[in-house]
């Protein structure tokens, strides 16, 4: 095997590695040891299942309806050529509506939020809901899995093959505008390319800790979990390298306030081993990240944010930029440059929060008062 010019060895293209590992399959489980907190950027709830009804609209509220389906289009991939590609997609709301897509981190998926019909946990249950700016009372909310998602997509992936991918959705829903979009992490480097590439198809952005760019810093701490994920592929323990990928993500997502308040415990000795009092939350956000994440999904999505590369002053769609004071991945300078780029068109809102790059999912109150009032700021038809 020769290594690459880093000198971390990589895992052959063939194929004999998986097999190899295949043969040895009573590798250990990974278990978790205590309850993680669920909101994350790379959020904690599995995808819903692809073996769901198809394009049924149910009445689930009064005039709320929703529909889980999918739709195949052929797309030509910035980095992989033509490919055919299953879109799996979820629609709740009042069936007039004025339609929001909703995007997330690279874990996140179609399902927004819980609903009598689809009861499961959703990604972002806590924007979503009566009174909220992402009401389905008096929005159309879309969202969809991520391209590679599901990890048969074993190609790079652009930001903008994602927004060329929520297009081709629209076009087949029949849906001609959003009335806004509203991304997240990942989700904002997506929204940013769909305002570049289909401008007169949104009326607003949001995006939220995602800017113009992948920071170098962020880069980097990325490409060293992929290698902890390729160093478990040589080892048949592909599993393990995910899961010790993810815990090193965890310390980007949080800050270290967070951590001094919550794992200030002194470190114990056990079994003759030093265990620091953080080590308990790091296995469970392993072992569970690992329970419903396939490792070439992460590897794709993941190389998908550092590919990330816009010209701010290409985007020609009323943008309100969030950033968060703290955020290791996302740093506040790269935000203010992004708003400087998009000029008259831009805004921005800064949080302080202990949180991070995750803020959005812990500072509910603040982030939906933002987003109510760049939703109302656009006309209301879709």
């Amino acid at each position: 095997m020769v290594p690459n010019p880093a000198g971390t060895p990589r895992p052959p293209k063939d194929g004999s590695t998986r097999a190899l590992c295949a043969s040895n399959a009573s590798s250990a489980k990974l278990d978790g040891r205590s309850t993680l907190d669920t909101a994350m950027s790379l959020v904690n709830t599995a995808s819903p299942s692809i073996n769901d009804p198809i394009d049924t609209p149910t009445v689930i509220d009064d005039d709320i309806t929703a529909v889980r389906g999918e739709r195949v289009i052929a797309l030509p991939m910035r980095h992989a050529g033509m490919r055919e590609l299953r879109l799996r997609y979820e629609l709740i709301g009042a069936a007039n509506a004025p339609v929001v897509f909703v995007a997330g981190g690279i874990s996140a998926h179609r399902h927004l939020a819980a609903s009598n019909l689809f009861p499961e946990k959703g990604w972002v249950d806590g924007l979503v809901g009566s009174g909220r700016a992402l009401d389905p009372a008096s929005r159309r909310l879309l969202a969809f899995d991520f391209l590679g998602a599901d990890g048969s997509l074993d190609a790079p992936i652009d930001t903008a093959d994602q927004a060329d991918a929520i297009a081709a959705l629209l076009d087949a829903l029949g849906i001609g505008r959003l009335h806004g979009f509203v991304g997240y992490s990942y989700g904002a480097l997506v929204g940013l390319q769909f305002a570049i590439r289909h401008a007169a198809r949104v009326g607003t952005l949001v995006a939220v800790s995602g800017a113009h760019r992948a920071h170098p810093y962020a880069a980097a701490w990325r490409a060293l979990q992929r290698r902890a994920v390729a160093l478990g592929q040589l080892q048949c323990a592909e599993q393990h390298g995910l899961a010790l990928a993810r815990q090193f993500a965890m310390l980007s997502y949080r800050t270290p306030e967070e951590f001094s308040e919550r794992f200030d415990a002194p470190p114990e000795v056990i079994n003759g081993r030093v265990r620091v009092a953080a080590e308990d939350y790091l296995d469970a956000a392993g072992a569970q990240y690992v329970a419903r994440t396939p490792v070439n999904a992460y590897l794709r999505l993941s190389e998908s944010i550092d590919l990330h590369r816009i010209d701010p002053a290409r985007v020609r769609v009323p943008t309100v930029v969030v950033a968060v004071e703290g955020d290791r991945l996302v740093p506040l300078a790269d935000m203010v440059s992004l708003v400087e780029g998009l000029g008259l068109r831009g805004s921005l809102r800064v949080l302080r929060s202990p949180y991070g790059h995750d803020a959005f999912l812990k500072e509910i109150d603040r982030i939906d008062a933002i987003i109510t009032t760049a939703l109302r700021s656009t006309g209301e038809t879709a």
